[in-house]
């Protein structure tokens, strides 16, 4: 049988470019060499584009690009591969689907999915659509809102506000939602640019601190819960599995703690819930990913309110962490799908998305 050519995409231009590195690095590892062939596509913080020959290990710490390759894909439907310009000789690389293992802005967003779309190739992740209302925690929150999803009250700020209003913002987050509050840029995930705020001043911080990393700014009111994370999969008809939760070493589960805490943070799985809490927070789970016009995957995290027992819906993540302690793959491993095996049943769901778009009059 012949094999697959898988385009695996990592690094990227956004706060979480090591992430990905961490996560392709652990598929690249694992995906089953008998089955796909696997190329290495490598982009920089600054936006250039490469392919990498070399060994998997030297992704992961970021010598990859000391040995890598310009090269570039052109949006054209009749161009399905990557191409290398060396000393006026153009190379070629097909590719049958793609892999896009980026996390935040700029891979996560819809924008590399566009690209995808105009060169009319499979690719594993959301949509163009659901992949850029995901990444937007506003417009996330409002649609699943509106589909009578609970979701926490939040209020949404600009960064050109800040300078001008401060003092009124302040004194409506805390009329509004009191403290303490979550601040957050609204386009980025791993928990990047978030603070907890317990006072006007640490709100100031966190307001200015946000807005480094977006020009939009949501601030969420705090629920003392606890975190739990559900991983769906799917196209029409999306399962979700067991859920999961978090125990952070820190306040939150920040970015140190998701990342660098020497295993400090504990992830229990199954998370030790009632049966009908569990089979709530995974029909919730499939509800949002619905909502938001997912597809593939996505990774639907929530709060539990310890006050009230109502599962709030936190976020959708369309490309999650995916290394092999990650909890996407983990709470599919402890529902009976092995990290081998969902990474092949994510590059089953690309090409069944694909078949049936090509069925449509469109193209």
């Amino acid at each position: 049988m012949e094999k697959i050519r898988i385009g695996i995409i990592f690094g990227g231009q956004s706060a979480e470019h090591e992430v990905s590195l961490m996560s392709a690095s652990s598929i690249i590892k694992i995906i089953d060499k008998s089955k796909f062939d696997v190329l290495k596509i490598g982009i920089t913080k600054d936006g250039r584009w490469h392919l990498y020959f070399g060994d998997v290990e030297n992704i992961e710490n970021g010598q990859w690009i000391n040995q890598a390759v310009p090269a570039f894909i052109v949006p054209d439907p009749s161009r399905k591969y990557m191409i290398t310009l060396q000393n006026g000789i153009e190379t070629r690389y097909p590719i049958d689907v793609f892999f896009p293992v980026l996390h935040g802005p700029r891979g996560e967003d819809g924008t590399l999915q566009g690209i995808f779309e105009l060169m009319n190739i499979p690719y594993v992740s959301c949509g163009v659509t659901s992949s850029a209302l995901c990444m937007d925690k506003v417009y996330t929150k409002k649609i699943l809102k509106n589909e009578g999803l609970p979701v926490a009250d939040f209020k949404v700020y600009f960064k050109k506000d800040l300078l001008l209003e401060i003092n009124a913002i302040i004194r409506e987050i805390e009329e509004s939602l009191g403290f303490p509050c979550f601040v957050k840029p609204a386009n980025l995930g791993s928990s990047i640019g978030i603070t907890k705020a317990h006072n006007k001043e640490e709100l100031k911080d966190a307001l200015f601190l946000a807005s480094e990393y977006d020009t939009k700014i949501i601030v969420e009111k705090f629920i003392p819960a606890r975190e739990i994370e559900v991983s769906v999969l799917g196209n029409e008809n999306p399962i979700a599995s067991l859920p999961g939760e978090i125990i952070p070493s820190n306040e939150f589960y920040d970015y140190t703690a998701k990342y660098f805490d020497g295993g400090k943070s504990k992830l229990l799985i199954p998370a030790p819930l009632a049966k009908e809490e569990t089979e709530k927070v995974k029909d919730l789970a499939v509800k949002a990913f619905k909502a938001l016009d997912c597809s593939g995957m996505a990774r639907v995290d929530f709060l539990l309110s310890k006050v009230t027992g109502i599962f709030y819906i936190n976020e959708l993540n369309t490309i999650p962490g995916f290394t092999k302690i990650s909890m996407y793959p983990k709470l599919w491993e402890a529902s009976g799908l092995s990290y081998k095996d969902l990474i092949e049943k994510l590059i089953e769901l690309a090409f069944e998305k694909y078949r049936e778009k090509q069925a449509l009059k469109l193209y």
